[in-house]
């Protein structure tokens, strides 16, 4: 390595490197880590694109970069993920906010949007609370209970609605699956769900980075995959009022279980995610 290291030499030489390991987006993830070294965006970068960089700056930009060609998930080495065009700080902790969870926030601001009223939503298994927080700033109105079983989830998500500026609408609750409301008088007009279905069997053939790095927690449903669906869905029936809504993340080859299960919901349908996968079932309760 030359002594005299730029903003422009960096990148070039990490861009070319993570190309010869194999990395899907090497020139970004170049761009993402040294910002993230640097305390600058990527529009910093290109300011200041001849900008020498120091030596405890270069040593901290190496440890990353190798950590990163070990597996480990760039979130997790900047702390930030973009999720429904906005930023979530991430850890350890808590799944990594996917795209194709963007479906299942999609179909629930439309539905909640047509609800006249003040909406009462739950967010099951928040984790970095991503979803409930996305569903508050899209929805006017709108008060969200965020649940998960992991008290350290809930403090990645307590940090991103104060992020956001939505902390005063949500209520955080731990618990298993919807039980912290199953006593409460009050009836909720939506209910999501990212929860774990990935059968147990199939852990051990993710990609690395999902397997040996994302919390495990999130990721087992249990035997078949549907563990925790199955135990949602009539807990769901009994938390939502008429005319609510409960919505699933699924896998694609889960879509006609589930839609057994949620037998007692009307108006159940199947959506696909951008590349043509089931990847949401959504259901409405007609009456009490």
């Amino acid at each position: 390595m030359a002594e005299d290291w730029t903003v422009q030499s960096l990148l070039e030489w990490t861009a070319r490197h993570f190309r010869k390991k194999g990395l899907a987006e090497p020139r970004l993830e170049a761009e993402l880590l040294l910002a993230n070294v640097l305390g600058q965006d990527r529009v910093g970068l290109y300011v200041n694109y001849h900008q020498p960089v120091n030596r405890l700056e270069r040593e901290a930009y190496r440890e990353l970069i190798g950590r990163r060609l070990k597996g480990e998930p760039l979130a997790y080495l900047t702390g930030e993920k973009e999720f429904f065009s906005l930023g979530f700080k991430v850890t350890p902790e808590v799944l990594i906010p996917r795209p194709d969870t963007e479906i299942l926030v999609e179909q629930a601001i439309r539905r909640g949007a047509a609800m006249d009223g003040p909406l009462l939503v739950a967010d099951v298994g928040t984790g970095s609370g991503a979803i409930a927080v996305t569903l508050v700033v899209h929805l006017a109105g709108a008060r969200v209970y965020a649940i998960d079983r992991s008290a350290a989830a809930l403090r990645v998500a307590r940090e991103n609605a104060l992020r956001h500026g939505v902390f005063d609408r949500l209520t955080f609750l731990t618990g298993d699956l919807l039980e912290p409301l199953l006593a409460s008088k009050y009836r909720l007009n939506l209910i999501v769900a990212n929860l774990p279905y990935i059968p147990t069997p199939n852990l051990e053939q993710l990609a690395p980075e999902v397997r040996d790095f994302e919390p495990r927690m999130a990721l087992d449903g249990g035997e078949e995959g549907l563990g925790q669906i199955c135990r949602l869905v009539p807990q769901a029936y009994q938390c939502l009022g008429p005319g609510g809504y409960l919505l699933l993340e699924i896998a694609p080859e889960q879509a006609g279980r589930v839609v057994e299960m949620m037998s007692d919901f009307s108006d159940v349908v199947i959506i696909p995610d951008l590349a043509g996968r089931d990847r949401v079932v959504a259901g409405k309760k007609e009456r009490n």
